[in-house]
């Protein structure tokens, strides 16, 4: 049987960035995956890590909104007909958090995460070996409408009451600010302090330089059952053998309230399927990522190809692809860019992907009341990426009995009851 301090379940950012945390503090820690590192949602993301998104996804209108996308089958938010106790009582905690208040208590604990992953990404950099081509170009919110500018310019408000070093842009502005978008879009808002990387390179890298650093990394490691004795879990059984441990993180994304199911812990999460296509020779070289926002896709140079992403889904556990939703997001960028022609970029090949949602917007860090010695850490949504490296941090501070960088009152794992 392995022993260690502390098994992770789950080798994505999250898993990884908790990952390294935990051992650079000298714990033994194992890392179990049940496909390959970063097979979930974390290596074909965006490649986003965003103080500007500091609205959590419960926020006023956002269902009035998603009523009306639900029409259209073409739309950026879909939701699978079917009967689901569990859905239904995830939509009921979700509207009840659709408020201004909630926007209030949150967006600047959100900015401030978000800006506290950025500061961590840069550290990320710094290290020998770790190489993601992490940029700091900020992101630019393009418009196309007038109730599309209104929205943003009420956004750009918002950011700038936090803090945020934030402008509003017309069509002139945005294409003097980075030569290769060429865009007739109405304007734009740019977020100076927006960054981006390649997620692949930074998971790859990350758990190269674990493994050397004697975390033992394991893949195809599917969890069977969790053992326990007095109320707490002292191993778990999964295809590659069991494994034992003082602490146990769950971190497995949308897969998540599977395994803490199995332990009594249930969690309102639903799983948002997301699309990525990966344009190799993109027309025209993009150094600031886009988010296109009446479209809600978003566009992000990585090396020398160019990344769209974008579409909400909800559709249970469900990684099966909807060509026609993958051609919606492909068909966007001519609404806003010149020289992209749809019919030119190749969707053949598109990815889909599964983010973890919780009923507030905000994801589950803490310890479970019910089974003390373990941590879930879990429900980023589509902030995974840019919230990971602060979540592993404080993953780390709770295993480890440290004061936490956040209140983790906000996070708590059994807060919906």
């Amino acid at each position: 049987m392995n022993r260690s301090d502390v098994v992770i379940i789950g080798a994505g950012a999250v898993g990884l960035s908790a990952a390294h945390f935990l051992s650079s503090r000298g714990a033994r820690v194992t890392v179990l995956e049940q496909g390959k590192v970063g097979d979930g949602s974390s290596e074909h993301n965006a490649g986003l890590a965003v103080p500007s998104h500091f609205v959590p996804l419960a926020s006023p209108g956002i269902i009035a909104k998603g009523l009306r996308w639900m029409l259209n089958p073409d739309s950026p938010f879909y939701i699978k007909p079917r009967f689901d106790p569990e859905l239904l009582r995830w939509f009921l905690l979700f509207r009840k958090n659709c408020t201004e208040a909630h926007v209030r208590r949150t967006a600047p604990m959100l900015r401030d995460m978000h800006l506290a992953s950025v500061e961590l990404y840069r550290r990320f950099a710094e290290m020998p070996g770790l190489q993601f081509e992490f940029r700091e170009h900020g992101l630019l919110m393009l418009f196309d409408s007038e109730k599309g500018r209104a929205d943003n310019v009420a956004m750009a408000g918002e950011g700038q009451r936090l803090g945020l070093d934030v402008r509003v842009l017309d069509n002139a502005q945005v294409n003097a600010l980075d030569p290769g978008i060429r865009s007739h879009a109405l304007g734009g808002v740019f977020f100076a302090q927006d960054t981006h990387l390649t997620p692949a390179l930074f998971l790859r890298s990350l758990a190269a330089r674990l493994r050397n650093g004697g975390v033992e990394l394991v893949e195809n490691a599917k969890t069977l059952d969790f053992e326990r004795t007095n109320g707490r879990v002292a191993s778990v059984r999964c295809t590659t053998g069991t494994y034992a441990a003082t602490d146990f993180v769950i971190a497995a994304g949308a897969w998540s309230p599977l395994l803490s199911r199995r332990l009594g812990i249930t969690i309102p999460l639903q799983a948002a399927k997301g699309y990525s296509v990966t344009i190799p020779d993109p027309p025209r070289r993009i150094s600031i990522p886009l988010i296109l926002t009446e479209s809600k896709v978003a566009v992000t140079p990585m090396g020398e190809t160019l990344r769209l992403a974008g579409t909400l889904e909800l559709a249970g556990v469900d990684l099966s692809i909807n060509p026609r939703r993958v051609r919606a997001i492909v068909n966007a960028l001519p609404r806003y860019l010149d020289d992209f022609d749809p019919a030119r970029v190749d969707v053949s090949r598109p990815w889909a992907g599964l983010r973890p949602c919780t009923p507030d917007g905000l994801p589950f860090l803490g310890r479970s009341r019910t089974v003390g010695n373990v941590v879930l850490a879990a429900g980023h949504a589509m902030m995974g990426m840019s919230l990971a490296p602060v979540s592993g941090r404080m993953v780390a501070e709770i295993v480890q009995g440290e004061k936490p960088s956040f209140d983790l009152r906000p996070f708590a794992v059994e807060r919906f009851g």
